[in-house]
This record gives C-alpha cells, structure tokens and sequence, in this order.
C-alpha cells in the first residue's frame, strides 16, 4: 500500500510522520517553499516572529515528539503564571481564570457573577443555537459577552452572533470530555490538583517543530512542489505534478477546503461544491514592537468594544520576546483590512495598543492569512454533507478538531487506520 498526501503542513507532516513509523510506504507533496503551513516562525530585525501560532502547550503527546525530534534543548518553557486581559469599558481587565480571579475580578458584577452559578441548570447546547445565544443561556449576558464569548471567538474573527454552537464550541465541549455542566468541570479541574501542561515554544520559534520533522522524512516530501491534479484509476489514484505523478492506493488531502475542492473536482464534482461552501476569514497578523512592561499572556476585545482589532498576545512578556507583541486585525474589526496596505494596517495596530496599554508601539511586520481561520458560521452546516469517496480521505481544518493539538491527534489517527487498512 502506498499514500499520497497533499500538503506538508502539521496535518499533512503528522500523517506522515505516523505512516512511516508503521512502515507504510507514503509520498507527500507541498507547494510551498517550506513545511508547516500555519506553523512557520520569522526572524525580523534579530527578533522571533509567529506567523500563526504563538505558543502550544507542553502535552504529553507534544514533548513526546520534542524528545523524538531532539529538540528538547531547544525548548522554551513559557511564564503562564501572568493574567489574561479583557479590554472592556477602556479597561483591562482580568478574566476570571482561578477561583481567586473570579472573586476578584472587575469584568463582571456581582449580579454577573452570581448569574454563573445557574449553568448546571441549563440544558446543553440546541440545535441551530449560536455561540452568543448558547453562551447568555448558560452564563448569562454579562459572562457571555464580556468574558466566555471573546475567549472563544475571538481566534476565529468571527461574532459569536453568526457562529453557530454545533459545528464550533459544542465540539470543543465535547473534545474536552464535558458531559453536563461546564462549571462544575471547571471547578472540578480547579481542584483535582492537576496541573495545566506549560506554555512552550522553542528558542527560533514554533517553526522548528514542523522543520524537524520535514528533516525526518525529506526523502518522502517533495517542496515546491504543488499538486495540480489528482485522476481516479481503478488501481487507486494518479497525483499529478510539474515533475510528474505519482500511484497511490489513499490520498489523505490536507489543504484548505477550497483549494481541495480544485483538486477533487475530477475525482467527485459533488464533494468539490460542498467543499466550496466553507467560510474563512481572512486575518492580518500585525508585529509590533514596544517598551511596554506589564506582565501577562495577552488581551481580547469584545466585538461590543469599538476597537479595530479582536485581541493582542504579549511575547514580550510571557515568551521574553524583546519587546514584541503580536495584534490580529479581521474585517469583522476593521472592515477595509482586506484592502488595506501593510503600512496601513501597521498603523492601525500601533494605534490600537496604545490605547489598550497606554504604551507607544511601533510596527515590525505584517503578515496576512487568506484563507484564514474557520468562520465556523452558518456555512459550517456543509459538515453534514462531506462524504468522501473510497480511498480520499480530508485531514484539515475543516473536519476534526481545530488548532495545532487538534490537528496531530487528527493526522495520528487517520494514519492508524490507514495503517491498520494496509495490514
């Protein structure tokens, strides 16, 4: 048996990664230049730049694969003792992430707080049910929408208004392993004793990670090297290149939805169109530098704040990044993002930070995502209606779990199967 991947981002580079380590004979194809898709780390002015991830947490799977990888030396732990802020009312002000925070905290008001005591009450999320309507249900205007709401959707540049429950939160919900209440899983959390896995990264960036293990199975990754179509044969499938094709038994295809839905188009024109009707938003990841000294993770910006950006992380701060701060601009914010000039952008954020850290900033980078993040709007319905045929098989943002965790566990057990299909 042989597998074709499409795409040598962190989808793409785990599936292989899991092939190879159960000995099945796999070919993986990228366009770009180098791997790791969202995962890619810059080196600006003597300074370490994200470009989409800022930090992953240090799970057992993860530093299982830093010790695999021998990146170990290479690993930065992160300072996530430090607050997390809401910019509300032309305030930070501290979200409620421990018992003490939560009694302490000027974000919500007394009323709000004790509203939150009603959600073991309530029912679990409903049908065509949006993130704001399910979050006000559970915990109340208040914690909705200056608290629970921003810290979900504010990744995603989407108002938790248009993004609907069951295609977004309700499976982070059920990924998490909640089966009732959430505050009392909280709660429950909050005292079993055990400890969150620490912030990590490395000390060139997140980018190594995806680097080392392209390094591991270069003789199985062909960069630069787009594919541009892939043909059904009744042995398998044909992947077409510049340089050639390829004959596989699977295909696993990790590119984003519309870019995969150029490809299947002659394999299955019906999944192509469904494929089509996936939303992302487009994102501007602007880099900023500033003397600014306070200490914490990071700030989110409710939609209901009239500030052109969803929320700010603190480098410099928690990651000691020499004075480097990361701002995400979306056109739910700033509506003339998409056609905005990296100049403009730039001085969109800097003026945005000063007014939430009171602190001067000036712009270092600007890098933009199109397509971006999910919108996980009502165009997420089409989930129900992704049937791929025998033998292709989607391994991306748009099915499984999202974000950087979500798509190892996702490559890891789609490789499984392809490994058990092969035996």
């Amino acid at each position: 048996m042989k597998v074709g991947v499409i795409g040598a981002g962190m989808s793409g580079l785990t599936v292989v990664h899991a092939l190879a380590d159960r000995n099945v004979d796999v070919a993986a194809f990228e366009a770009r230049d180098e791997p790791g898709g969202v995962m890619r780390s810059r080196h600006i002015d003597g300074r370490v730049v994200e470009l989409g991830p800022q930090r992953l947490r240090l799970t057992p799977g993860i530093e299982s694969l830093v010790d695999e990888l021998g990146l170990r030396d290479q690993l930065r732990k992160g300072d996530d003792d430090q607050p997390l802020y809401i910019y509300y009312d032309g305030k930070l002000r501290v979200v409620p992430l421990s018992v003490q925070e939560a009694l302490t905290t000027d974000l919500l008001s007394p009323l709000g707080k004790l509203r939150i005591l009603k959600e073991p009450l309530t029912d679990s999320a409903r049908p065509g049910e949006t993130v704001d309507e399910f979050l006000v249900r559970k915990f109340g205007r208040q914690a909705a929408r200056r608290y629970f709401g921003p810290l979900y959707s504010g990744l995603y540049g989407t108002d938790p208004q248009d993004m609907l429950v069951e295609y977004s939160l309700a499976r982070a919900i059920e990924n998490a392993g909640i089966d009732g209440s959430i505050l009392l899983w909280i709660i429950r959390r909050l005292f079993s004793g055990r400890e969150t896995p620490p912030i990590c990264t490395f000390d060139a960036g997140l980018g190594e990670l995806p680097t080392r293990l392209y390094e591991e199975h270069a003789d199985s990754i062909s960069l630069e090297t787009p594919v541009t179509e892939i043909r059904d044969r009744d042995d398998g499938f044909e992947l077409v290149t510049d340089d050639g094709s390829e004959i596989v038994d699977d295909v696993v295809v990790t590119t984003p939805s519309e870019t995969a839905a150029d490809l299947l188009e002659p394999v299955d024109s019906e999944l192509s169109e469904t494929l089509r009707r996936f939303n992302y938003n487009p994102i501007g990841v602007v880099f900023l530098e500033s003397d600014f000294d306070g200490d914490g993770i990071g700030s989110l910006v409710p939609t209901t704040e009239d500030v052109p950006i969803s929320g700010l992380t603190w480098n410099a701060s928690f990651l000691d990044r020499d004075g480097v701060f990361t701002c995400y601009v979306d056109p739910g914010r700033y509506p003339e993002m998409p056609d905005s000039t990296d100049e403009e952008l730039g001085s969109v954020a800097a003026q945005a930070f000063e007014r939430i850290t009171g602190a001067s900033a000036t712009p270092i980078h600007v890098h933009r995502w199109n397509p971006g993040m999910p919108a996980y709007d009502r165009s997420w319905t089409v989930m129900e209606d992704l049937e791929p045929p025998s033998g292709i098989h989607l391994c991306s943002n748009y099915v499984g779990r999202p974000g950087i965790l979500g798509r190892l566990r996702n490559g890891k057990r789609l490789a499984g199967e392809l490994a058990d299909k092969a035996d």
